[in-house]
């Protein structure tokens, strides 16, 4: 495969109208394509491609994530628009939600409308 390539991610929805404000509005996203099929937005040097499906059920496990420099910082501007973030037992999370693993990579989950789980991630 060629070394220019640019990566896609996929994510589903049910509710178009609902992922395209929250990717949009809530994430900071911009749209880039929208078709009966899907929505596309810009994240950083990828795409996340949103398909538009007739029914959905989230996978139990994260389905996209960021690398982000401040999670403390992206925690609570997600947080301020109304982006809840998950706890999962038996993991010890902090105050904001956030998860220390044992080599010392930062991590918090969140749901899109969809019930899509979403991560970001402060590398140690």
């Amino acid at each position: 495969m060629s070394q220019s390539r640019r990566a896609i991610s996929f994510v589903a929805t049910a509710m178009p109208d609902l992922a395209e404000a929250f990717y949009s509005d809530t994430l900071g996203l911009t749209l880039t394509e929208k078709s009966p099929y899907a929505l596309a937005f810009a994240d950083g040097d990828a795409v996340l491609r949103v398909q538009i499906v007739q029914t959905f059920t989230p996978a139990p496990y994260t389905s996209h994530g960021w690398e982000v420099p401040d999670i403390a910082q992206e925690v609570a501007d997600l947080t301020s628009k109304g982006v809840a973030f998950e706890r999962f037992e038996p993991l010890n999370h902090d105050a904001m939600g956030v998860w220390t693993t044992p080599d010392g990579h930062r991590i918090a989950w969140f749901k899109d409308p969809d019930g899509n789980i979403l991560s970001l991630t402060q590398r140690a």
